[in-house]
């Protein structure tokens, strides 16, 4: 208990912004991610502890993780439990705070992990915990599994999130300027501050709010990620009120979050001074989705450390010293020899073939491209979209081969994810002695690492315009692996055709349905032609999406912008 009160009490001296997020990718081992939102949090918190940005996090320990996964003979995804000890990672808060959820008296305690900085000490996350002798066996697993359960289990974990993380801050002392919501699982604590700021009845006069809805607005900052509308959590009041309780003014919540259902998307929104999305373009959309607010535009950067390989981190930093720290500095990418940023290449994707062979008993040939393809299994993202026309790839194979290796799981509950992932086993079979190839179970932060440096160019097809952002394009382009991509998320921003990689199809709302031949058509026209026939305008492209993209998309400039704009308004 002293250890980690001496810890937490470390970090509570200055202004701090809390960053609520259901998911945080705080290191591989530690299974507190499901993918891109988590991956993207634990980026934004390491970049923050990069350049001092005074942050600390919030999120759950979800103990039993998202899950590991299988894939049987048939290509079929088996889900098993991917239980952590958080003792062995972190210390335990020596506060606790009491909830009342379903009338009954939850008590929720947590966990203390700092991400390491050479800057100020780091920054705190809170990992909330309702494991606890003392409740209810109802309520101890409310914050195990990560997306797990039902829709009462979802909405319990969300109060524990933003109700219960609110009262922690204040338990443990923290000074706040600010509340980030990472996404809107966690915007109950719009309420939690409502609560907070609550005018006097005596003072309030006939038919005024008894809120004080400006000061709860300046304080938040809110940013969304999907403009997928099914992907929005939104709860039946009745639900509501048997969980949380008449602890608001019913007209004022529904005023808020919407006549219908509660809409945490519609509450955070309504009680956020700043919003924006993740893209420029995803901005746009979602302007489009919810007209009459004002949503900016933060595009999205990974955390240069992170995501680069080993060996193109030496060239780094024998060419380009201080690039860790300032990774716009890698805009002068151009002064690297070709032979020796060829070979930090060749070395990366022969740690992924090594890899390949280990997981799976597929032997690729170093000697030959890989395109690589990893990302959350699901109908929208079109992992299947390269083998629309079987008879087009092993032609193109034949002229120019290639391989192919993927990665991607799948949420339990999404069957037609699931059904895409044993398509694709099906496509393996189908090419099987034509085109090599392999898909890596159990996809997580060391696996995509690997991916993204060894593949020698990175597809990215999603059905416009339902990407928001996409960052392992980003993260190949620290690796110096070009894309090959829709022209959605931020890919529309740094797409330089030629230079930094290649797009499929063009930008137009009706592209959609001809991307299959757009994506064979650069593919044997340019791409494999290009790396078979002239590998010095080959390494130009790989300097390309090093000095244009990494140099700008990366989350040092991505926290940047949030500190001036958002938190510093």
């Amino acid at each position: 208990m002293a250890e980690a009160a001496n810890r937490t009490e470390t970090f509570t001296h200055k202004l701090r912004v809390a960053y609520f997020s259901m998911e945080i990718a705080l290191e591989n081992d530690i299974p507190t991610y499901s993918g891109g939102l988590g991956v993207l949090a634990g980026d934004s918190l390491r970049a923050a502890a990069d350049i001092g940005v005074p942050m600390v996090a919030v999120t759950l320990v979800s103990r039993a993780g998202y899950f590991r996964q299988q894939i049987d003979p048939q290509g079929r995804q088996i889900e098993h439990p991917d239980d952590w000890d958080p003792a062995r990672y972190a210390t335990r808060l020596q506060a606790t705070v009491a909830l009342e959820l379903e009338d009954r008296q939850v008590w929720v305690g947590g966990w203390l992990y700092v991400l390491s900085s050479l800057v100020d000490g780091g920054v705190p996350v809170l990992l909330l915990d309702t494991d606890l002798p003392v409740n209810d066996p109802r309520d101890r697993d409310i914050t195990h599994h990560l997306y797990g359960g039902d829709e009462t289990c979802r909405m319990k974990q969300e109060v524990v999130l933003g109700v219960g993380g609110i009262a922690m801050l204040q338990a443990l002392g923290f000074k706040l300027m600010g509340y980030h919501m990472n996404e809107g699982h966690s915007a109950f604590l719009t309420l939690a501050l409502l609560q907070r700021y609550a005018y006097p009845s005596e003072d309030l006069r006939p038919g005024e709010s008894p809120y004080d809805l400006p000061r709860v607005r300046e304080l938040c900052t809110f940013t969304t990620h999907t403009p997928v509308e099914t992907s929005h959590d939104k709860f039946d009041y009745e639900l509501v009120r048997r969980i949380y309780g008449d602890l608001l003014d019913p007209g004022t919540v529904k005023l808020l979050a919407g006549e219908d259902k509660l809409n945490m998307t519609r509450l955070a929104l309504n009680l956020s001074e700043y919003v924006n999305g993740v893209a420029k373009r995803h901005a746009e959309v979602s302007r489009q989705m919810f007209p009459g607010y004002a949503v900016h535009a933060v595009t999205n950067g990974v955390h240069a450390a992170t995501w680069t390989s080993t060996s193109i981190a030496k060239v780094y930093d024998q060419h380009v010293p201080g690039w860790c720290h300032e990774p716009e500095l890698l805009s002068r990418a151009d002064r690297i020899p070709d032979d020796m940023l060829w070979a930090a290449h060749q070395a990366a994707k022969q740690a992924l073939v090594d890899t390949v062979r280990e997981l799976t008993g597929v032997a690729l040939n170093p000697d030959l491209p890989i395109l690589g393809l990893a990302r959350r299994m699901t109908a929208y993202k079109r992992a299947d979209l390269l083998f629309t026309d079987l008879a087009r790839l092993k032609s193109l194979a034949g002229d120019r081969p290639f391989q192919i290796v993927m990665a991607g799981k799948a949420h339990p509950k999404d069957a037609a994810g699931k059904q895409l992932i044993e398509v694709l086993h099906a496509h393996m079979r189908d090419l099987a002695g034509v085109i090599p190839m392999a898909f890596l179970p159990d996809y997580d932060m060391a696996l995509a690492l690997l991916m993204v440096s060894g593949s020698d160019v990175w597809l990215n097809t999603p059905l416009r315009p339902l990407e928001a952002s996409g960052t392992s394009g980003m993260k190949a382009a620290f690796n110096g692996v070009p894309q090959l991509s829709v022209l959605d998320g931020w890919w529309v921003e740094g797409c330089l055709e030629g230079v930094t990689g290649w797009a499929v199809g063009d930008d137009s709302p009706t592209a959609n349905g001809h991307d299959a031949v757009a994506l064979y058509d650069k593919l044997g026209q340019v791409v494999l032609p290009l790396w078979h026939d002239d590998r010095p305008g080959w390494v130009a492209v790989m300097k390309g999406a090093i000095s244009k993209n990494a140099a700008y998309f990366n989350s040092h400039r991505m926290m940047r912008r949030y500190a001036t704009e958002a938190y510093l308004r």
